[in-house]
Order: C-alpha cells, then structure tokens, then sequence
C-alpha cells in the first residue's frame, strides 16, 4: 500500500510540474488513479482471504490450546498426591482453570494475531524503505531501535507487576472459595461481613501493586509516540505499528505468565503408582499393618499413629473404635493409600514410616488404580456429585467389569444396590425417581439419603474390600438398622473395616480393636471387651446405654410444666396422604420469587458502570483531556503530512524552509502527544484499579448477601460463582483502563479526521464518509454482537468445566476411592471439545464477515482514491485539498476500525458488567451486610417480647414444598411449641423434615404457610442480621476455614468492642465447654496452630468439636445442634452434652439427633414422621408407649 500511494504522489507531483493541456492532464489522472484502485481492490482480496484464514486458524487454535492446557493441567492435578492437594486454597483451581486460561486464549488468539500481523508491517516497511532508500531509511529508523529498546526495558518490569497481582487474585479465590463453599454456616455465624474483610484485605493488596504499575503504564507509552511524530514521516507506517505492538505484546508477556502458572503443575513429577495387580496380588489374605508411625504433612509435630501394629483378618468383620483423634481415620487413609509410608527425605521417613503388608506383598508395589478399583468406600463426610441419583450410584461401577455393560442392565445393578442400602424406597417416590439431580454436594437430599446412596455407590461395585467411615451416623434408627442388615449381608466372606462411634452398629464384628492415642489398646469381640471391667471399651458402652434408671429431669425448680398441645402432635396415618420425606434443606419463600434479571444490552451495562464513576468525575475528565490531545495527532497528522508531499513539487530555498517548519511543526505535536499518553496511561490505570477494587468487594459482599435458596440453583453453583468473582471484575478493567483510553482516542480522533476533510472540501469529504463509514462501523457492529454472543456461550461452557473442575478437586479423595480420574477428565474433554466444535463451525462463517470488516478499509481506500481521482481530473479539487480530505479520512476510518479490534474485549465486558449488575440485591433481598447492617441496627427497635433473655419458639401451620419438587410435601402443616430455655429433641426417620426445621429457624428459607414465632413475635419482622446474633448453629458437617484454631473459633464472635482478654477468656471458656481446650493448648502454636485447607490437619472429632466452641462463644440465646455430636465418640459427646447442659442457663437449645443417647435428658422430644408431629412428651413417657415410633428406636438402639 505505501508503493501504491508512493507512486500517487509521485504522478501527483509530476503532472503539477510538467506543462499539458487540461485534457492531457485529465486523460493521465483518470487512468493513473483507475489503475492504482484496480492495485487496491486486488489487495483488498488478498487481505480478505488472509484475515479470513487468520481469524479462523487464530481462534481455532487459541481453543484448542486453552481446552488441551486445561485438561493437561486436570490430569495432572488428579495424580498429584492427596497430601499436596490439600494444600490448594479452594478457589485456586477455579481461579486457574478460568482467569488464567482466558489470559492464556486470548494471547494466543486475538492478541497474537494483531502481534504477528504488527510486526510483519514492520518487517515490510522496514525492507520497502531500505529497498528504496537504505540510506534515509535507515537515519529515520533510528527511532525503531530506542523504541524496542524501550519496550524491553519496560515490558518484563509490567509483567512482573502483573504476576505478583496475579498471585494474590489466586489468594483471594481461595477465600471466595472457602466462605461459597461454607455459605449456610457462613450466615448463621453472622460471619459476612468477617468473610468480606478477609476477601477485602486481599483486594487492597491488589490494589496497592495495581497503583505501583501506573507509573510504568503511563511511561509506556508516551515515548513511542513522541518518537512517532518526531522521525520524518516516510517510514511513519513501520512507526506508527511499533505502537500496535505494546498490546499484544503485552497480553503475549500476560499469556506466558499465565502458562507457567500451568506448566508449573503440568511439569511437577508424578509419583510412581504402578505395580503388581490382578492375579499377582492375593486379595483374600490378612491386612497387616506393622510398626505403622506417621504424622500429617500440615501437622508434623503431633503423632498420630506411635508403633501401630495390627492385623485385619480377611473375609472378617474388623471393627475400629476410639476416642476423637485416636488414629481409626488415619489408618483407613493408609490402606486407601492417601498417604504413603516412608521415602528418600529423611525427615519424611522420620515422619512417616512403617509398613502394610498384602499377606506378603507390600502394598506400595501394588498398583495404585487397581488397588483402590477393589475397595468399596463410604466416608464419614459423604459426597454427591451434582448429577442424577442413578449416576452417583453408577460412579461406583467405575474400574470393575461392569464399567461398560449396557444401561439396562447397569440400571439393575443400581438399584439392586439402592435396594440393599434401604434407598430404593425414597428414590421410587421422586417424581423423576434415579433420574432426579441431587445439587450441588448433593444438597436436594438429606444427610441420611445421601449416606445411603454412598453406600449404594459403594457396594455396587462388589468390592472385595469394605471399608465403613461411620457410614451409618446419618442415619435413623431404623434405616440404620435395615441397613446394617444389608451390610452383613454384602459383606459377608469380604475383608470388611469399620469405624464408628455408634457401638450398636459393631457389636456383631468379628473383631473389635480399641484405639487410643495411635495405640491398640484392646482387641476381641463384643462380648470378651465388655466382660473387662472399667475397660475402655465397657466404658463406651456405658457412656451410650439408654436403659438408665438414673433419669433426671433437667428443668429447673418452678418451671411450668410443658405445655403440650396434643391435637397438634397425633400420630399420622401413614396411609393418609401420598407425600414423602424429602429433602431437609428445601423450602420456599412466601414473597415473590425474585426476578431474575435478564441480560441488559451492552450499552445499558456499560452506561451503568461508566454512570456510577461519578465520584471519579476529575479522573475522568483528564482521560477526557488527554484523549482527545491524543487523538488531535490523526487530524493535525493528515494536514501536516499533506502540506510536507506537496511541498516536494518546490525546491530551494523555499523547500527548506518549508520543511523546517513542518519539522518544528511535527515536533510540538510530538511533546503535545506524548504528555497526552503520558496522563492516559497514569490516570486510567490508577482509575481502573481502583474501580475495579471497588467493584470486586461489592461483587463478594453482594454474592454472600444472597439467600441460600440463590446458592441452591445449578447455575449458581460454587464453581461458578467462584469462577465469575474472579473473572468479572478482572473484564471491567478492559473497559475502565488504557483500553478505555484508546477507544476515546480512536473516536475523538474520527470526529477530527472528518472535521478537517469537512473543512477542506466538504463534497468529497461527505461522499467518501457517507459511502465508507456505514460499511465499516455495521460490519464493526456486527462482529461486536456476535463476539457478545460467542463470549456469552464460551463463558457458559468453560465455568460449567470450571464448575465440573471444582467439583471434582474438592471431593478428590472420593474421585481416588472410585477410581473416576479417568473418567472425570474424558467427561472433562468432552465438555471442551463440545464448545471448539460449536465455535468450529460458527467461526467458518463469521470469519467471512470478520475478515470483510477488518478489510473493507482497503475498498474505501480504493473508492476514495476513484473518487478523488475524478474531482482531480476535473479540476475541481487541488492535489492539496485532495490529499488532506483523503488522509484525513482514511486516518479517521482506521481510528473506528480500532473499535473493531475492541470487540471481544467490549463482549467481555458487557457479560461481566451485567452480571455483577444482576448480583446486586433487590427490594426482596436483605442487603449486604457491609451495607446495610448499621443502618438497620440502629433504626430497628427490638420489641418488648425479644429483648428478654431466653426464647420461646413456635411453629404454626407451617407447610412448604421444594420448588423443583413442587408436588413434594416437605412439612405439611406442623405446629409445634418449645418453651423458654428447654431442651427441646427432634427425631425421626430421615428425610422426616428434621433439618428443615433449623434452616427455617435460621431463616434459611421462608415457609410457603404458616409462622414461625420467637417469643410470640413474628421472626419476619426483625432485621435478619439482628435475628441470627441470637442463634448459634451446629451443622452436622463440620466447617472450618483456613487459619488458625483461634481464628475459626472466634469467627461468629462481634470483636469490635471486645478486649483482648475479654476475647481470650471467652475462647477458653468455649473451648473447654466443648471439651477441646485441652487439645489445643497440648500442641506447640496452641490456639495459634494452623488448622490447614477446611481443617485437613484436624479429626472429624475435633473439627466438630470447634464448630461447638464457634457456636458457644456467641452466647446465643438458642443453640441449634443438628448431629452436631455425631462425630464424636461416646464419651467425649456426654461430656460435651452434660457441658452444655450445665452451661445452657435459660438458653434454648434444639437438638437433631438419630444417636438417641444424646437427647435421653430432653425436656421435650418431638418425634417426626413425614414432615408432622407424630410424638411428643419426655423420654421415660414416650418410651412407655408400647408399639410407639420412639419406644421402637430406642429398643433398636439398646446396648444391653
């Protein structure tokens, strides 16, 4: 292109110097220009194909390379060791797999391309020049030389900035992903607001590297263009693209940076797995565990397991009882291989060592896989993965021989297992049946459906080996004693290992061991154990025996009698109605749903944002200033130019001196643009760091704020929210940055193009802009609205992999027991080579469009130069006024084809900014607390009836059903009365609505009928956060954050009137009441110690024990437990319960427990059956009615 309008002027200079007639000179005119536009029109072709070819092979590429990087990086993550994982912040694999990926896609897709194809015009330029004139192109090109010098200088120092923010977006991933993941016990601590200062002390670290780059930003830049103007303007092409290539090269910098965060995974060893299986290892032999010490990675200094030594009879029922801590978990983690004993570092064998023998084979020379493919596991913690019924249980089938038979007969095997495991019955009365989606975590069904379709997944595969992590501790007692019924069936001649707490379900084993302190204190059978008196075993089970007629009756003296309302508490006929027990976490809200906010289009989303940086109105306004001082180049440029090729007609004297003032000229222009670039670049960086700070706290605190009932959607899953916390606010920076910047330069310097081509000659001007500007900007326009749609899809499918990634890390010890790595990366694959093969075959024809836009400037080019040449010929138009209206134009329409490189990144932004906008509450939401709370704490005036210590709850006419489950009654009309500061019980089956009783309580979820008093004053119309200071929740699932003991303890704890010591003293208080202190003050940091990722350092004993002290610590006035003991052995639960017994005053407290020892000593005890009240009374009177729901599910769980 610079040949052809070399040329042109060249013929242009030559005819103003010869001496032909008018017809001669129109003659040569027409047919110079019609064959130098016929030169462009074949260019235009030729760049249609290549940009055609290139957009097609850029983004094909870029995906495929994203998604290849993406698994790569799964894979590997899934063979690292289960130790290393749990070092992994929650969000951190979320964060990487969708932020850093997106970095890396658009590197290699659009910003490679426009690198690429920048430096090709420079490498062009530079040769045409040298070819021409080596010798002034090589004095003008002098300015090439400090430019990339420049750029070497400044761009590693950019990316090292870049790296380091990049280092703490991943940290405050974690902390998203901790508080999304724990968000229930997040809100009934009242822990928000906590929550969002951990994210926001994340933030402000961010934001404090962001403002140190300003500096370098805004010295990026300014040089290049300083030099741009002040080099002579023959070689301004290959200059002028020096500056195309600071963004890509850049984006290039942020793309390796992204990929060595992958390779830094993708590169780690992988540890040795293989060895012998099949026929070469003898299954049906002894487990051996010999000289077995270990200590956990996060806890080196404390020893779990101190000389163990024991062996697992094969085809036996070995049974592992113990205190909390004792080791009964660690040991099964070793045979699950989670760990491995011994290795060349000799602190870690000093750690970790000992041997587990296969009869005779070491089990680290067996293989790995196939190893685990033979055991049948169920945890303590169950885990569902956000699928149907049906293919939670056939996950278990997963490495057997039944991985591939047919799906009719891997249904029967499925719900011959569900069967076996007492879940056929709950799962036929879904209305979708095994085709119903269980949620995130499984959280559509209840604690004791889920443990029971883990069984169900666990026998299903017909293991050889079967190991039970109080597999049964969810469960009623009648399901757990039909259940148990099944598992001495499946385990019958199977090696079978099982934990528990609950002495009932091993009393048949053939062996008991009893653990203590990492010891084998006592072996034998039930029998032979009890038959030692003041062992350690007889005392477990004297701690859970329930025929105790010590029975003392804990109200105090003058207490009313309980107010019973026994019309209210019937006992159901089972037959009279067709509902069933369904979930326990569900219910619905009686207001309006809230509206779900469509997508807004992309100028109401920006409008909105760029609306709200009012504040920022100074900020903006020098972006303003120095945009358009910026943008002045492209305007004064055309003149300048314009006036230096004619003066090239001249010669002498004049000549000289006309350059000399259009150096001087070039020079101002020079030092103008330059301070232009050099605010922009300062003022937009720190203007879009700090919005976007703005933005990422107001994202968190907006998300946290939700109601639960947001979280139970699948499009709201933690994966997704944790992925788009991360990604979005990053997008807006696209928008509020230099790229912000850049786009008012490209429009500011359009307006000036056509201003001064106006002024020169107006009819020329008006037809080239009137023919070309259309084409361009609707060709532009399109390609932004298909980007917006290509973005929207792209989005979806990479955080539903995201959302699938998350999943599957965070429940990577039941992906290793099942053996689905395999499996979970080829579904992983699947998912990605879905979307390349979606935006395949759309690429293949919105290349064409793509590329026509990004070439149509060549045809404008080329009809201008046609219609210039006519008005020339004509001599209606100097070669003068032609060449300034004509680079006037074209420096305009480049300028808005810069909006169209700006495209996918103004998609981005639009998708971001419309979401981020949605998640702001709306008049049926409560708002953020860090917004709201003060306010309403000190307008809202407590009633008479709640500022009374102590709380009277009520339960009236309450009905609800889940809203995907509309024709699933979930509690159907119950009432039910506890009185101020009773022990109040509830039992039942599960599934009965138990749980559903406490989210409602805790305000979780709003009933559809019906009101929930707390001391007779509706629990609606107090504040939420005001409401939930006075309860304190127990889950039945443990908890914790990242941080120390201390930490965790005190999270639900208001801290900011509160002393030190008075902090102190009320930690040690708890913690003794919870029976823990003693523990913790035994380690080396004491409360200080690090508890690791969701407590991994930690037993499950312990880390309920914690959440006791969280929860006390808060002196609520009632105290939810929801088999908040489950975890503990029987000892150490009456001790916590006698604790809290003593220690409740006039507290309320309101327990869910299938343990029935737990609540013997209740004031009240509600026994449920399919969402009512079946029985009510105290234990002594519902254990004398004959035939009685409890008096059944006492004698099941009798001892004695």
């Amino acid at each position: 292109m610079n040949i052809i309008f070399a040329r042109l002027v060249n013929t242009f200079n030559s005819l103003a110097t010869e001496n032909r007639s008018p017809e001669e000179l129109s003659t040569k005119v027409t047919s110079t220009v019609n064959q130098f536009v016929l030169y462009i029109v074949y260019l235009f072709i030729g760049r249609l194909i290549l940009a055609y070819c290139a957009i097609l092979g850029f983004r094909i590429t870029s995906l495929r390379i994203s998604a290849a990087i993406r698994l790569h990086y799964l894979t590997r993550i899934f063979s690292q060791p289960i130790s290393t994982l749990d070092a992994l912040p929650p969000g951190q694999i979320t964060s990487i797999t969708t932020i850093t990926a997106n970095i890396l896609q658009l590197g290699i897709s659009e910003r490679l391309s426009s690198l690429i194809q920048a430096l090709t015009v420079i490498t062009t330029a530079l040769t045409i020049g040298c070819v021409f004139s080596w010798e002034l192109t090589l004095v003008t090109s002098t300015g090439l030389v400090a430019i990339g010098t420049w750029y070497t200088f400044i761009t590693p120092r950019v990316v090292k900035k870049q790296g380091e923010m990049r280092e703490v977006e991943l940290e405050a991933a974690g902390v998203v992903g901790e508080a999304l993941g724990a968000i229930r016990m997040v809100k009934a601590c009242g822990a928000e607001e906590k929550m969002g200062k951990m994210f926001d002390a994340c933030v402000e670290r961010w934001l404090q590297l962001g403002k140190g780059m300003s500096g370098w930003l805004s010295i990026m830049h300014a040089p290049v263009f300083f030099t741009i103007f002040a080099v002579l303007m023959s070689v301004m092409t290959m200059l002028a693209h020096i500056n195309a290539v600071s963004v890509p090269l850049s984006a290039a910098s942020n793309a390796i940076n992204a990929a060595s965060i992958f390779f830094t995974v993708i590169d780690a060893p992988i540890p040795d797995t293989g060895g012998a299986k099949g026929s070469e290892v003898f299954l049906s032999a002894d487990i051996v565990l010999h000289r077995i010490n270990f200590a956990y990675p996060a806890r080196p200094e404390i020893r779990i397991l101190n000389d163990l030594t024991l062996a697992i009879p094969r085809g036996r029922k070995t049974a592992i009882v113990g205190p909390s801590g004792s080791g009964k978990s660690t040991i099964v983690a070793l045979i699950q291989r989670w760990y491995d004993l011994g290795g060349k570092d000799p602190v870690t064998n000093y750690l970790r060592n000992g041997e587990i023998r296969i009869g005779e084979k070491p089990l680290n020379q067996i293989d790995m896989r196939w190893w685990r493919s033979q055991i049948g596991f169920v945890q303590q913690e169950t885990f569902l993965f956000n699928d149907t019924i049906f293919k939670n249980v056939a996950y278990g089938l997963t490495g057997t021989e039944w991985e591939d038979v047919p799906g009719e007969e891997k249904r029967k095997l499925v719900k011959q297992a569900c069967k076996e495991a007492y879940a056929d019955e709950f799962i036929e009365m879904l209305p979708e049946g095994y085709d119903t989606p269980v949620g995130d975590v499984g959280i559509q069904l209840s604690g004791g459906q889920r443990q029971r379709i883990c069984i169900a997944r666990a026998i299903v595969r017909r293991p050889k080996i079967l190991i039970f992590d109080e597999a049964t501790s969810a469960l009623d007692v009648a399901s757990e004693r039909i259940v148990q019924l099944a598992l001495e069936k499946v385990s019958h001649n199977r090696t079978t290992i099982v934990i528990a707490h609950r002495l009932s379900t091993i009393r048949n084993a053939d062996n008991i061991i009893v653990m203590s302190q990492g010891k084998v204190v006592q072996m034998g059978t039930h029998e032979s154990l009890l038959g030692e008196k003041g062992g350690e075993y007889a005392n477990l089970v004297h701690a859970q025996q329930l025929h105790s007629t010590n029975y003392k009756h804990s109200l105090e003296d003058g207490e009313d009698e309980l107010d019973l309302n026994m019309e209210d508490y019937k006992l159901i006929d089972k037959s009279s109605y067709g509902t069933l027990d369904a979930s326990e976490t569900t219910a619905v809200e009686t207001e309006s749903p809230i509206p779900v906010k469509g997508p807004r289009s992309i100028f109401r989303s920006i409008g909105i944002l760029l609306y709200e940086q009012k504040l920022n109105s100074m900020g903006l306004l020098l972006i303003l200033v120095g945009a358009m001082g910026a943008a002045s180049s492209n305007p004064i440029q055309a003149y300048l130019f314009a006036r230096l090729i004619s003066s090239f007609a001249y010669w002498g004297d004049w000549l000289r001196a006309t350059n000399t003032f259009l150096c001087l000229m070039l020079l101002a222009v020079a030092t103008g643009v330059g301070l232009s670039y050099f605010t922009l670049g300062w003022v937009s960086n720190t203007l879009s760091i700090r919005t976007v700070s703005s933005y990422r706290k107001e994202y968190f605190n907006n998300t946290v704020a939700k109601p639960i009932s947001f979280f139970d959607e699948p499009s709201n899953s933690i994966g997704i929210l944790t992925a788009n916390i991360a990604s979005d606010p990053a997008q807006l920076q696209q928008l509020l940055g230099i790229n912000m910047a850049m786009v008012l330069i490209s429009f500011f310097g359009l307006i000036g193009c056509i201003a001064i081509a106006m002024s020169f000659y107006w009819r020329f001007a008006l037809v080239i802009i009137g023919s070309s500007m259309p084409i361009i900007l609707a060709g532009g326009w399109y390609r932004v609205r298909h980007e917006v749609k290509f973005e929207s899809r792209n989005n979806e499918v990479f955080a539903e992999s995201a959302r699938f990634a998350t999943e599957a890390i965070g429940a990577i010890r039941t992906v290793a027991c099942l053996t689905l790595e395999q499996s979970i990366c080829k579904r992983y694959d699947d998912l990605l080579k879905k979307h390349i093969d979606k935006s395949l075959k759309e690429a293949r024809v919105s290349g064409i469009v793509f590329a026509a836009s990004d070439s149509l400037v060549l045809l404008c080019m080329a009809f201008a130069l046609w219609y210039g040449g006519r008005l020339l010929s004509r001599l209606e138009i100097s070669s003068f006024e032609f060449l300034v209206v004509y680079l006037a134009v074209i420096q305009g329409t480049l300028a808005a084809g810069q909006w169209l490189s700006f495209g996918p990144n103004l998609a981005q932004v639009s998708l971001a900014a419309t979401r981020i906008q949605s998640m702001r509450p709306s008049s049926f939401e409560d708002a953020p607390l860090t917004q709201s709370s003060g306010s309403l704490s000190s307008n809202y005036t407590l009633p008479m009836t709640i500022i009374y210590p102590g709380a009277a709850i009520e339960f009236r006419n309450i009905s609800f059903t889940y809203p995907s489950r509309k024709n699933v009654h979930v509690l159907q009309n119950l009432n039910l009365r506890i009185q101020n500061g009773q022990f109040a019980a509830i039992v039942g089956s599960s599934g009965s609505g138990k749980s559903t009783i406490i989210s409602l309580l805790e305000r979780f979820y709003k009933a559809q009928r019906g009101q929930i008093l707390y001391n007779q004053e509706d629990i609606t119309k107090t504040p939420l956060h005001t409401f939930r200071k006075r309860l304190s929740l127990v889950a039945q699932e443990p908890y914790l954050f990242r941080g120390s003991i201390r930490d965790n303890v005190l999270l639900g704890m208001e801290i900011a009137s509160r002393s030190e010591k008075d902090m102190n003293e009320a930690m040690y208080r708890a913690c003794a009441a919870a029976g823990i202190h003693d523990f913790i003050t035994s380690l080396p940091q004491g409360y200080a110690t690090p508890i690791g990722n969701a407590g991994i350092a930690l037993s499950g004993g312990q880390k309920q024990r914690i959440s006791i002290a969280r929860a006390l610590i808060r002196e609520p006035e009632v105290l939810l437990l929801d088999e908040a003991t489950s975890a503990l052995d029987a000892q150490t639960e009456k001790e916590v319960m006698g604790m809290l017994e003593e220690t409740r005053k006039s507290r309320t407290m309101v327990v869910v427990a299938h343990r029935l020892a737990t609540i013997r000593r209740a004031d009240v005890i509600f026994v449920m059956n399919r969402g009512r009240i079946a029985e009510a009374g105290r234990h002594e009177e519902l254990v004398a009615k004959t035939g009685g729901i409890y008096s059944e599910m006492v004698r099941a769980q009798g001892l004695l």
